[in-house]
């Protein structure tokens, strides 16, 4: 993924960027890669700047690991304690060729569907955030704003 790509947040996050008071989906697909999870509470004790250098760190598997070091020792002493460990995907659902069918089904209630071809054509970074905006138990609220965000009829 290219760096612009590894820190593109979407316009459909603008309430919270700058802020940065939420977890950017940028953010979220690199810690979901580096098998981190980070609660919004580690996010809200970072300062400013470092919540901007989560945004902004690389995504290579190097970079990852380095990551998820940094996390691992920047919280160790944080009121809720450390970041915890979560199992790092082998075949993500947002790097197969279909969409999953979590994403068709949140489309449906929405008259939409997606086929192959309209998934394949979006940015890996796209997919994860259909992917996570679509989750069941999820309300969808944004889903429609990045369906459009996205160029998806």
């Amino acid at each position: 993924m290219s760096i612009n790509e590894a820190s593109r947040c979407f316009a459909f996050e603008a309430d919270f960027m700058g802020s940065w008071r939420c977890i950017p989906l940028c953010v979220r697909r690199k810690l979901d890669l580096a098998g981190i999870k980070l609660k919004l509470r580690h996010w809200l004790a970072l300062d400013q700047r470092e919540r901007q250098q989560l945004v902004d760190w690389l995504d290579g598997p190097d970079a990852l690991q380095a990551l998820a070091t940094h996390l691992k020792q920047r919280t160790a002493a944080m009121a809720d304690g450390p970041v915890g460990a979560l199992p790092i995907p082998p075949a993500p659902l947002w790097r197969r060729p279909q969409p999953p069918e979590t994403v068709t089904a949140a489309l449906q209630p929405m008259g939409r569907a997606m086929g192959g071809d309209q998934w394949r054509r979006l940015s890996e970074l796209e997919r994860f955030a259909l992917c996570k905006l679509a989750r069941p138990g999820h309300d969808h609220h944004n889903l429609a704003h990045a369906l459009a965000e996205f160029n998806l009829p």
